[in-house]
């Protein structure tokens, strides 16, 4: 299996390169070649298979520079009841049958946040740290990993990379803008090998001190830059396999069709649905749940791609969705335009630098977003959070976090006649309880661990949005 730059670079790699090196020398995404396929035959082997497994025979499929025995163990190490407390690892709960004019329409939940830092950043990012580790050992090198977060990529980085070999991290955090809990975690370690920088901005302005320095390739070789946002190819592709774990344990068999709907900021989570349909999992619909940054939401509605600029990014109840510039949607674009590398780069490399945004609605293309691939969207509001929060409490007995509150808002406009809907829960409403509280006027439930967590002594810098300024405290730190 080789990889490919969204933006046309001629270079192909291969899994373990491209694990190590982010972004594309071009400043594209990396993709595969091809999407596997993957037959009914397929399907029926996988259904009964354990977590770790089943994500052993997903990797395969993209990973052929990796021994077999060495990545099906390092998925078992990752995948075990001892790190997710769960022998399903992603467990499904039936929330409701929605009423949908002829039949019922079955609605659930996925639970993926029961990682070590209780969102679901951490079913990718255990996967990554013991890949890095494993991948730098095998090559004798280190690797500093350079990454930006609105809330829960940060903390479940340095959670899963804190005290592995030949690895530092630098994340980058907009100041203020994460909950108290989201902060508590991250700044509260005290790890030589992990670094936290607040920057004076919003998210975007760490995403693109990230992008700017991955940009520089005399720096990044010299200094070893990687990256564990979802921009890493590696990260997204172990978000592909619970998709198949829910599509398996929300059916009875392989004919049948599920739908997903994905609370989505950078769209990565939601990019790993498409993978997983364009294998061959028999999805109907990818349903894009935003926020009030509801710049993916206008694109699916409109063809209009419009990057907000940071003082019209709203801060809002739901913040790790608080972002107007989603990386990984150049990974959509580039399929949905026939994986034209020069088209792509001439509309995220060119276009949005010029005029912050591309207009597609007039073009066939277009068209397809919806019919080939099953992209539909919707938006929620603050009002809508609390609302959905309530009432899923106080009818259902479930309380779930804002992010989840507004795909579960969402996925309720979209449901089919007997089709389940399955909701991918985003985090535990204990990281987000300033609004939980404002909505059920109560405190929600915390793991014993994290008692006392926002009182720790802190380990943070801050520091203004200037890519050079981070550059330096990188050399600084790399002494």
């Amino acid at each position: 299996m080789f990889y490919l730059s969204t933006r046309g670079h001629p270079d192909r790699k291969r899994f373990c390169d491209i694990l190590l090196e982010g972004l594309a020398p071009d400043g594209g995404l990396y993709l595969p070649e091809h999407y596997p396929q993957v037959d009914a035959a397929t399907l029926a082997k996988w259904r009964p298979l354990a977590y770790a497994d089943l994500a052993f025979e997903v990797l395969s499929l993209f990973i052929d520079d990796i021994p077999a025995a060495d990545l099906r163990a390092i998925c078992r190490k990752t995948y075990s009841q001892e790190v997710f407390g769960t022998r399903e690892i992603v467990p499904l709960r039936k929330l409701e049958d929605g009423p949908v004019a002829g039949a019922r329409a079955p609605l659930y939940l996925e639970a993926l946040s029961n990682g070590p830092t209780l969102a679901f950043k951490d079913m990718a990012m255990q996967l990554l740290g013991n890949l890095f580790e494993y991948e730098l050992a095998r090559r004798g090198e280190q690797l500093n990993i350079l990454g930006a977060t609105s809330g829960d990529t940060g903390s479940a980085a340095e959670y899963a990379m804190r005290g592995k070999h030949g690895v530092r991290v630098f994340m980058l955090s907009p100041n203020g803008r994460m909950s108290p809990f989201q902060q508590a975690q991250m700044f509260s370690l005290q790890d030589d090998n992990i670094h936290n920088i607040a920057v004076e901005g919003v998210f975007d302005d760490c995403q693109d001190i990230v992008k700017a320095v991955s940009g520089d390739l005399a720096f990044k070789r010299r200094y070893k830059i990687g990256t564990v946002n979802s921009i890493n190819w590696a990260r997204l592709l172990a978000q592909v396999v619970y998709y198949f774990a829910g599509y398996f344990q929300a059916t009875a068999n392989d004919t049948e069709k599920v739908s997903f709907t994905v609370p989505s900021g950078n769209f990565g989570n939601v990019c790993a649905g498409h993978v997983a349909r364009m294998m061959g999992l028999p999805i109907d619909q990818l349903v894009v749940a935003t926020n009030e940054n509801d710049v993916l939401d206008e694109f699916f509605r409109t063809g209009v791609y419009r990057v907000r600029a940071s003082a019209d990014t709203h801060e809002t109840s739901s913040p790790s969705m608080d972002i107007s510039k989603a990386s990984n949607f150049e990974r959509f674009v580039f399929d949905l335009l026939g994986r034209d590398g020069a088209r792509t780069r001439a509309l995220f490399g060119d276009a949005l630098a010029k005029d912050g945004r591309f207009d597609l609605g007039a073009e066939p293309a277009f068209g397809q977003a919806a019919q080939r691939y099953g992209f539909v969207s919707g938006k929620s509001t603050h009002a809508d959070r609390l609302a959905t929060i309530r009432d899923t409490f106080e009818r259902l007995g479930v309380m779930i976090d804002p992010h989840t509150a507004d795909a579960v808002k969402v996925a309720r406009e979209h449901l089919s006649a007997g089709e389940p809907m399955i909701v991918l829960e985003t985090a535990l409403p204990i990281k987000f309880a300033q609004t939980i509280v404002e909505a059920l006027g109560r405190e929600p439930d915390r793991p014993a661990r994290f008692d006392g967590i926002e009182q720790l002594p802190r380990r943070v810098t801050l520091m203004m949005a200037d890519a050079t300024a981070v550059q330096a405290y990188v050399v600084q730190n790399c002494k």
